[in-house]
């Protein structure tokens, strides 16, 4: 997005590097709490708390920072649904459990907000009763929707029951017909009362069930329980730096752990080189292996929780692979994979993180393998978070 644009009508101006949005001067929303920051100053900050933190390991040749966008950004919309079922509610809900609408966010891609309408529209039409988290009554509670790059969209309603499923199918041609770009419509069934975004069963209601995602030169497919990185110009990034240092190594094998939807694997899939994905989501790991099979690519993905897959590899001797990638959630890799992989014969580990502080402890964790290349990549612009990879490289074990 160039300076000076507009997104939707949530933003009042983009002026030289700062994004203004009325639902946070209003004290609407306060997601984004570095928005007041001019964009170049959260770069900046950023730049200097990933280094400080990697501080101990001096050496670090850092490649330029990956901006993420000032707005319009964000290829997913997590929208809670409130109101009433004739004006619904997409955005937030209050402390008060009342809902916000924040359709015209202006992080999200133009085309999450022009879909945003339609949506609104369909709850009415349908007579999805917005769940109500304080009196616990309602059905529908979350619509996720996410947006590939050709416009393609997965659309997602996140229900307490079945009860309004039938009256969604009913109302589905009508969906299409206003947003076509909807290529894939499901259900998602959370009875619980508990604040978790979604829940283990999902009902497809359109014939195809896989949005593909074009990431570089690949298309990355994404079933609706597939997780993807909010911002795709970043993630592709993120994939061209893993591919190019892995190809730099040249290794006969890598694994991939935490390799959801398979972006990692699949961009250092090689002739001659054997590749392994490994997620613990049975959905990822099979939009993984139909984009592989769609590319023609050698990897091969495992349905597991990636430090008991290692640990079983590990206890049956098999070698451990030359490089191994990981990319785990803010928790990090954790004591016991670390130490798995301090004790291996991997000669390189790739580590993004999307928390450095727990990078830090990690790398503690694994003295032998030191980092020597590092990136910071602006996943999440206006807020305190941020991805960062570095390429780590065996060195003697201290004695």
């Amino acid at each position: 997005m160039a300076e000076g644009d507009v997104v939707g009508t949530g933003v009042a101006g983009a002026t030289g590097r700062t994004l203004a949005c009325y639902h946070h001067a209003r004290g609407e929303c306060r997601s984004c709490t570095w928005l007041p920051r001019p964009y170049d100053a959260q770069l900046s900050e950023k730049e200097r708390a990933a280094r400080a933190l990697l501080a101990p390991w001096p050496g670090i040749a850092w490649e330029a920072t990956v901006p993420g966008g000032l707005g319009g950004f964000r290829n997913k919309a997590k929208l809670a649904v409130g109101g009433t079922v004739d004006a619904p509610t997409l955005g937030i809900l209050d402390p008060g459990g009342e809902g916000v609408d924040l359709r015209d966010c202006a992080l999200h891609d133009p085309r999450l907000v022009a879909a945003a309408d339609p949506l609104a529209e369909l709850v009415a039409r349908a007579r999805v009763v917005p769940y109500d988290v304080v009196r616990r009554r309602g059905e529908l509670k979350h619509l996720l929707v996410t947006v590939a790059p050709d416009g393609g969209m997965l659309v997602r309603f996140v229900l307490r029951s079945e009860e309004a499923v039938s009256r969604l199918r009913k109302h589905l041609p009508w969906l299409l017909e206003r947003l076509p770009a909807a290529r894939v419509v499901s259900v998602n069934l959370q009875p619980d009362p508990k604040a978790v975004l979604e829940g283990p069963r999902e009902i497809v209601l359109t014939a195809e069930e896989s949005l593909r995602v074009r990431v570089n030169d690949l298309d990355l497919h994404l079933l609706p329980q597939s997780f993807f990185q909010t911002n795709t110009a970043v993630a592709a990034a993120l994939y061209r730096q893993v591919a190019a240092w892995v190809d730099e190594v040249d290794p006969a094998s890598v694994w991939d752990l935490y390799s959801g939807v398979g972006g990692f694997a699949l961009h250092v899939a090689a002739p001659d080189r054997s590749v392994v994905g490994v997620e613990v989501s049975a959905a990822a790991v099979e939009s993984a292996r139909r984009s592989a099979a769609d590319h023609g690519l050698a990897a091969d993905f495992v349905a597991a929780d990636a430090t008991g897959w290692v640990a079983d590899r590990v206890a049956a001797a098999e070698p451990v692979a030359d490089v191994v990638v990981v990319n785990p959630p803010r928790r990090g890799v954790g004591p016991r994979l670390a130490a798995l992989l301090e004790a291996s014969e991997a000669g390189h580990v790739v580590y993004s993180s999307c928390n450095a502080e727990t990078l830090a402890r990690d790398l503690r964790a694994m003295p032998s393998l030191r980092p020597v290349r590092g990136r910071l990549l602006d996943m999440f612009p206006h807020t305190a978070h941020y991805e960062v990879v570095v390429l780590l490289e065996r060195a003697a074990r201290p004695r």
